[in-house]
Order: structure tokens, then sequence, then C-alpha cells
């Protein structure tokens, strides 16, 4: 788990950056600690949940759109720690590799860089550099795993690490256990219409990505995810009320975890080609139904 700092909240950035005496960063601790915080999560000092939802592994990946630049956390440079930084103008073809740690409990509630809050259960991220927000697709070289991140904090301030993921990107990937991991990072537009896949011999784990068809260089997404569950009956009134907005081929598939428990997967499909996809996506956003996935047959 890596050492992060808020810049635009954090007790200590703003004791390193300002200067502050210890009498107003006690006052501002205290602001902190009444606007940060979420009391129906328990939390837990090394940064790992009490409570781990059911539901952790099917939390999709961020959907990249386009945002205007966040009116907090983006200064043209910034100081932490003796160390000055610089902030990207823009994001346009942003690709690095180094090491990715993550921050959990800790911070769960409080404000980030960007302002909004941090929840550690959310597809999220924080980097040194990159506009607030941003979104990133991170591969673990280790298994080939990979999820995609909105970046809307900064830090992480340690080392050689360049990002720091929230718990549910870290436990996509893979690396909650081990705490850091070798990544590759690469910014993804809003105009993509999928990330490209990653392909790992032998990774079936609940945790992988999703798979995507090639047809040569065409990538063919086939199904539309709109969520996974361990109550079977919650899958089942997802597909009743999806039926019920018109959507005929309605699926549940079921996988067994390697915990025992299974996890039961609503998916509107098959769909020929990237148009179908993207009229199943229009009329999900009609019905405000926005966390879904793009995935092909497994």
């Amino acid at each position: 788990m890596g050492t992060r700092c808020s810049v635009a909240w954090s007790g200590e950035c703003i004791a390193a950056v300002l200067g502050v005496s210890a009498f107003v960063l006690v006052s501002l601790l205290v602001l902190l600690v009444g606007c940060g915080g979420s009391p129906d999560r328990p939390r837990q000092a090394d940064g790992h949940p009490a409570v781990i939802p059911p539901d952790l592994a099917s939390i999709p990946d961020a959907v990249p759109r386009f945002e205007p630049p966040s009116r907090y956390g983006n200064p043209p440079e910034y100081e932490v720690f003796g160390q000055r930084y610089r902030t990207l103008v823009s994001s346009e073809g942003f690709e690095q590799r180094g090491l990715a740690s993550w921050y959990g409990t800790k911070f769960h509630g409080r404000r980030t860089s960007s302002g909004e809050p941090y929840d550690m259960f959310a597809m999220t991220a924080a980097h040194r550099q990159l506009p607030l927000p941003s979104y990133v697709e991170v591969t673990n070289l280790d298994n080939g795993h990979r999820v995609v991140v909105r970046v809307n904090d900064r830090g992480p301030f340690v080392g050689d690490r360049v990002i720091d993921l929230s718990y549910a990107a870290a436990h996509r990937i893979g690396m909650v256990e081990k705490g850091v991991a070798p990544v590759h990072i690469r910014v993804i537009s809003p105009t993509e219409e999928a990330p490209r896949a990653v392909q790992v011999a032998g990774s079936g784990s609940l945790d992988a990505p999703a798979l995507e068809i090639r047809d040569g260089s065409e990538v063919q997404p086939r199904f539309v995810q709109v969520g996974a569950f361990a109550d079977r009956s919650a899958a089942e009134r997802v597909q009743r009320d999806l039926r019920g907005l018109g959507f005929g081929e309605v699926r549940i598939t079921t996988l067994s975890s390697t915990s025992g428990v299974p996890l039961h997967r609503v998916r509107i499909g098959p769909l020929a080609g990237a148009s179908a996809v993207r009229d199943v996506e229009e009329r999900l956003q009609q019905a405000a139904l926005q966390d879904y996935r793009v995935v092909a047959e497994e």
C-alpha cells in the first residue's frame, strides 16, 4: 500500500506546502475529520475493509467520458515533501510503466485532490501528473489483468511508484495482498470503443479482464454485462427489469469463484457488431443505467 497525499486537502500536504503553524494545522485536521469519513463502513488499520462487499468482483470499470477539468487539483505545478511536480496540460497519448500501489480505509471518505470524496470501492486512482480527471487503463504486468480507472487524486509520493489505485481497482488486477505490482498505464480517450485486450495464458479467475473477440484488426464486443450478483434472485430481478424495458435477449450465466460463492452475471446479447452494442448502450443510458461493461462470450 502506498503513502498518498491529497494535494488540495491533506493536512500533511498543507503543512508541507504552506508551512502553517501547528495550531492552524490542528484546526484544519479537525475540519477534515468533520467532513471526511464514512460511518457506514467498518475500518481496519491496515487499509483492508473489515467487510468486503460480496459483489466486489462485479464492480464495472470506469467508463471514459468527456469532463471539464476539475476546479481543484490542477495547478501548473505544486510541491510535496520538498519535491516539485508539474501537472500535464493534456493527457493525450500518455503511457507509463512503473510500480502501482493502493490505498484503502485510512482515506475512505476523505476528500481527494479534485474535491471529491475518496471511495475505496470505486474504480479510481491517484497520479502525480495527469490532469484531473483522466481515464487510464492499468495492466498488471505480472498477470496481465487490467482495469480502467478514473484518476481524481494526487499521489503516490513514495519512491518509484507511479499510481495509487483504489482498493477495488487493486483487487481487480490481483495486487491487494502483495501491495505493489509492476504496471503499464495508458490513457483511454472517451472516443475509444473498448480497451485493448490483454491475453494471459491460464487467467480464468473472476478478476480477469473481460475477453474481447478480434476479427482481423477490428475488436467485436458481443455482450453488454449489466451486473453480477452473488444472489441469484437479484440477478433474476434485473433480468426481468431489462426484459420489461424491451431487451429481448437477456441471459444469466453463473461462474464459481475460488471461495465457492457463485457469481450470477446478467448479460444482454449476443450482439452482432459494434453498432448493435452502441444501440444497447444508448438505451441503457436513457434508462439511467450506467454501470455496465462490454464483454465477449467467455
